[in-house]
């Protein structure tokens, strides 16, 4: 106490540690500052005007501003609003201490920021709730002056951020609150901006603060020129006029009614937020009512960004609380299979010091991300049915992330295999749906058949296709890295389950040509069994297996894995990821119609210790690899035996 009307008092010790931390620069970003206060002054008009309506006694805020005032020559920066004010026990519980507004965790936060980016992200502050204590960032003493609606005393707050602050009481002719920063000098090193300038202060505005229900002034200078007759200026003509102007918008296109929006204001809107100059291909919004109130504008882009499969790629949903920006991709409020979608998410019920830790597990949030999810998906159902031709443009663009949510969104799962646009062999140009493919099915078709392969030409020519094409089966041929995923998780559309051509025994045609079929397979293997151990025996290195095939019509073997075996696509995939690849040996089929596998059993029957068994056999597992465009094991051993075998037929 150093008066009897200026008392001063010291910080608490968690204060007094953030204090210093602000003091310091730990913040790249220093500008953040005025966001928040122009916020906490958007708060109190807000809070006037609500408690207004239930006590006459209070003014009415017939003119709500929150003006900002620049002084080059004092090297100050004040912010004034009109808004509710606070009564000196406000200014304790509020100001003196932050024990209320998560210190603790946000120094926490703070900590493991700094160590993982070397960096800490601008939205910090107004998570956590310390977003007065941000002025110190700036300011090397910060005074604040206010007196609450209904009251006639009014408060003074001062600090220098040095442990202590005084408050006292002030007289003051109108409500609301005024904060002076006294400022640091400008430091581009440090990031501190010279905060009586014009446009400093106009582009902070103009990023976080657009958007505010409410004016945000400041007097501006103009300087205006006589010109004479050919509209030259008149040296020493220039007149100074101080003008005060509205520098933020108060337009947030998602709130106005959509009958008043144009095309072009959309379009506009989205170049300001995604930076594309392309125009979108649709947008839509949504209005989230009930329990949580949100507003969303959301955006489908025409063309796919650059950046779309970096795993820092920049997402492109923006988050605002009461129309004032929280961050720039808030990962939270869409899944990373729908990472395309541009907008704006404003919600009325978060708390403006909402953390990253909190979005995470908050309820409003998943309650949000649920809506939007539903809301994107329907749009895509509804351009898929309605405009085919988009549909087309929209999957070349963001098909390949469409298919990640088929593993990543199991509740959705459904919806987006009606989405799928997928390559078959009924069209060599058009792709095909599921549900297309399903009404195409020959009778008595029980499973949905497909194949991966690097790219068409190659799946096309791949043996596992014989024996569909031979009797006019369709399959479906997925050229996409990610197709090798999603097909090891998803195993049925509809009623019917989904059956890789590369997998598995195929039994086709009506229940009397399977019989038929499998009881050839077993007179054939009366006369090939002896055979089949021997090439086992021979191969036990490579295969598991050697067997009869029902897939092959024409090439003399193929390699097939069980329901459950990786494709060699896969194991591909994965090592190109650095990623352990499990030991896995597949089934080598061969055909027994093939006159080269005939005249090899003929070999066999005559001299089962024939030394030439084990270099045809090789030759075959070799042939099988090739078909379907994986590496040989010993390339040069094949290439010798192929030489060899040449020799002997030329």
């Amino acid at each position: 106490m150093t008066t009897a009307s200026v008392e001063r008092h010291t910080f608490q010790a968690e204060t007094k540690e953030l204090l210093d931390l602000m003091i310091h620069a730990i913040y790249s970003n220093k500008d953040i500052f005025l966001r928040e206060l122009i916020s906490n002054a958007s708060d109190a008009i807000d809070k006037l005007k609500f408690e207004s309506l239930t006590n006459p006694d209070l003014p009415k805020v017939d003119e709500p501003r929150i003006l900002l005032i620049p002084n080059a020559e004092a090297n100050t920066l004040t912010i004034e609003d009109n808004g509710i004010g606070m009564s000196r026990e406000d200014v304790v519980s509020l100001i003196g201490t932050i024990a209320k507004s998560g210190t603790r965790e946000f120094m926490s936060a703070l900590k493991e920021r700094k160590q993982q980016h070397g960096e800490v992200s601008p939205e910090l502050i107004g998570q956590f709730g310390v977003g007065f204590y941000s002025t110190f960032m700036v300011a090397d003493k910060v005074t604040l002056e206010t007196r609450k609606a209904g009251e006639e005393q009014g408060t003074r707050w001062e600090s220098a951020g040095d442990g202590t602050y005084t408050i006292e009481p002030v007289a003051r002719a109108s409500h609301g609150t005024r904060i002076t920063l006294h400022l640091k000098a400008e430091d581009a090193e440090d990031g501190l901006n010279n905060y009586t300038s014009e446009w400093p202060i106009k582009s902070i505005v103009k990023k976080y603060s657009d958007f505010v229900n409410y004016p945000i002034q400041m007097d501006v200078t103009h300087t205006e020129y006589d010109r004479d007759a050919e509209g030259k200026v008149i040296e020493g003509s220039a007149k100074n006029s101080v003008k005060r102007e509205t520098l933020n918008s108060m337009q947030a296109i998602w709130t106005r009614p959509e009958d008043q929006v144009t095309e072009d204001e959309y379009k506009e809107f989205y170049k300001h937020i995604s930076h594309d100059w392309h125009e979108p291909m649709r947008w839509f919004r949504m209005k989230m009512e009930g329990t949580f109130e949100a507003r969303a504008l959301l955006y489908i882009p025409e063309k796919a960004p650059h950046d779309l499969y970096y795993r820092e790629g920049k997402r492109g949903v923006q988050l605002y609380v009461k129309r004032v920006f929280i961050m720039d991709d808030c990962k939270e409020l869409m899944p990373d299979y729908l990472r395309f979608i541009k907008g704006v998410v404003d919600s009325e019920d978060l708390s403006l010091n909402i953390s990253r830790e909190i979005l995470q597990q908050n309820r409003q949030i998943r309650a949000i991300r649920n809506r939007l999810v539903k809301k994107v998906l329907g749009t895509l159902e509804d351009m898929a049915t309605s405009n085919a031709e988009q549909y087309l443009q929209f999957w070349g663009e963001f098909g390949r992330v469409i298919k990640e949510g088929l593993y990543e969104d199991r509740e959705n799962q459904e919806t987006l295999l009606g989405l799928l646009k997928l390559g078959s062999t009924h069209s060599a140009t058009e792709l095909t749906t599921l549900k297309d493919y399903v009404s195409r099915m020959k009778p008595g078709q029980d499973k949905i058949y497909f194949a991966t392969g690097e790219d068409r030409k190659t799946i096309e020519n791949s043996p596992h296709l014989e024996a569909f094409r031979d009797k006019g089966y369709e399959v479906l041929l997925l050229t996409d890295a990610v197709d090798e995923i999603w097909t090891q998780s998803v195993y049925k559309f509809g009623e019917f389950d989904l059956q890789s051509v590369g997998k598995g025994t195929v039994e086709l045609g009506t229940e009397e040509e399977k019989k038929q079929a499998e009881q050839a397979l077993e007179e054939k293997g009366k006369t090939f069994g002896d055979l089949l151990g021997a090439m086992k025996s021979q191969l036990g290195e490579y295969v598991k297996e050697v067997r009869l095939s029902s897939r092959l019509t024409n090439s003399p073997s193929c390699l097939v894995g069980n329901a459950s075996d990786l494709s060699p696509q896969m194991e591909q995939l994965l090592k190109s990821m650095n990623q352990p690849v499990p030991e896995n040996k597949r089934i080598l089929e061969i055909n027994p119609n093939h006159p080269f596998n005939q005249k090899l059993q003929a070999l066999f029957a005559q001299n089962p210790q024939d030394a030439a068994l084990a270099d045809y056999s090789y030759l075959l597992y070799g042939q099988a690899l090739l078909a379907e465009g994986s590496p040989l094991p010993e390339p040069a051993k094949f290439s010798k035996l192929m030489s060899d075998l040449l020799v002997k037929t030329l």
